[in-house]
């Protein structure tokens, strides 16, 4: 028994003695979890959903819908034409488009009552953030409910509804009876107290119909393609497991350091940045290699296609795999010791993939946090995988992104040419 106990002390001591690996063993679940609870907790504060809306009417009627969307503070609406603001949905930077059409206004009155044709407001969506589509779908019925009715219960809108509810051939003579006793009893309530509030009856009905179109892409001469949930999900998990092959590089990268090899090869002609630019050449390809077999796989077994720009996508591919390998070479030139590295490696990934979108979309980030994201190169390279694949976007919405990575990556690689330390 004194055997085990000893063997187990020993095992505890030692475990113990690596005061940074088990500072990162609590760090590291500590973080991940403050970060999710803090998205998901009751206190919780989405930003603000990016909408946009496109008045085809101009009557006064949606003039004041338009201006009470604007006015809610969990939309963030933009008003724009048609054609610019479907553009903006298909690239991601609108949630949603609502269409109000043109009669609007004069339509939704007599709708109200079930006695007319329902104008239809169509819905465009990112069908990515569909969860978004529900919130934008009930604001946009409130408000136009509250407009409609404040519309159709002031003394000009009755007398236009008494009128629509007498000329109406399809209503029955017992409803349309009701109905006038109706109008003419807020009339008379309106009479005695201007101010007084009239609640909706029951048996009222939505003004409008809706039609929701998903705005995907179109393939080449083709009908438009149906979103792949897919196209997402291999862009963000092959985001992580690429870095992942960048730490599992910079930990044996510091192996070949504690065996005496790094310090070999420096005997050779051979300058500093040459045998550092020679593993980070070789990383890129290997990465860039692992990423087209990842999609490759994606594309023959779970149809994801690359709607965009091929080109771009190339090159979003190669260079985050250039971005890969710098980070790898950052680490190793950091790092003390393998077993310490592979930890805080680990742990700079994971926070990476997190607030890049790769896990939880950075939609439902808060406002501060999607702004913050924009300083880490994983969140560049998922949107610009997703613009080249789904969203279907051209050879230059790839630019930016991949400008930014380059710019990582040349300073990752600075920074590991002036660090590295070529003896343990």
């Amino acid at each position: 028994m004194q055997a085990l106990l000893a063997l187990v002390r020993a095992e505890i001591q030692l475990h113990f003695s690596n005061r940074r690996a088990v500072l990162l063993s609590i760090v590291a679940p500590i973080l991940i979890a403050a970060f999710f609870g803090s998205l998901f907790g009751s206190n919780a504060k989405m930003a603000g959903i990016a909408v946009g809306v496109v008045d085809l009417d101009g009557s006064p009627l949606s003039q004041r819908v338009v201006a009470a969307l604007q006015a809610e503070p969990s939309l963030k609406t933009t008003v724009a034409d048609e054609a610019a603001a479907l553009a903006q949905v298909r690239a991601g930077k609108l949630r949603a488009v609502a269409v109000l059409p043109a009669g609007l206004g004069q339509q939704a009155g007599g709708a109200l009552f079930g006695g007319a044709a329902k104008p239809e407001i169509v819905l465009h969506y990112d069908p990515s953030q569909a969860s978004a589509l529900a919130i934008v779908r009930g604001l946009l019925a409130q408000t136009l409910m509250q407009e409609v009715s404040r519309s159709t219960f002031s003394p000009q809108g009755l007398d236009d509804m008494q009128r629509q509810v007498r000329e109406a051939r399809g209503l029955p003579d017992g409803q349309r009876a009701d109905l006038v006793r109706m109008f003419d009893a807020i009339g008379k309530v309106q009479q005695a107290d201007a101010a007084a509030s009239v609640p909706l009856a029951a048996g009222l009905s939505l003004p409008y119909t809706t039609r929701e179109i998903e705005a995907v892409q179109s393939a080449a001469n083709a009908a438009p393609v149906a979103y792949n949930s897919h196209a997402h999900a291999f862009a963000g998990m092959g985001v992580q497991f690429i870095l992942m092959a960048g730490v599992d590089m910079a930990v044996g990268l510091l192996l070949m350091r504690r065996l005496g090899l790094w310090k070999r090869l420096r005997a050779a002609p051979l300058s500093r940045a040459r045998l550092l630019g020679s593993r980070i050449a070789a990383s890129t390809l290997i990465s860039l290699i692992v990423f087209a077999v990842i999609y490759a796989v994606a594309i023959a077994a779970f149809g994801v296609r690359v709607l965009g720009s091929v080109a771009g996508f190339a090159l979003v591919l190669l260079c985050f795999a250039l971005l890969t390998a710098s980070f790898g070479l950052l680490v190793a030139a950091l790092g003390r010791t393998p077993e310490a590295t592979r930890g805080l490696a680990i742990l700079a990934t994971l926070l990476m993939v997190m607030l890049g979108g790769a896990w939880v979309p950075a939609f439902i980030f808060p406002e501060w946090l999607q702004t913050v994201s924009l300083a880490v190169p994983t969140r560049w390279a998922v949107d610009a995988l997703d613009a080249m694949t789904w969203r279907g976007q051209g050879f230059t919405e790839a630019l930016l992104p991949c400008g930014v990575m380059l710019a990582f990556s040349a300073a990752f690689a600075a920074v590991a040419l002036w660090r590295f330390r070529w003896e343990e």
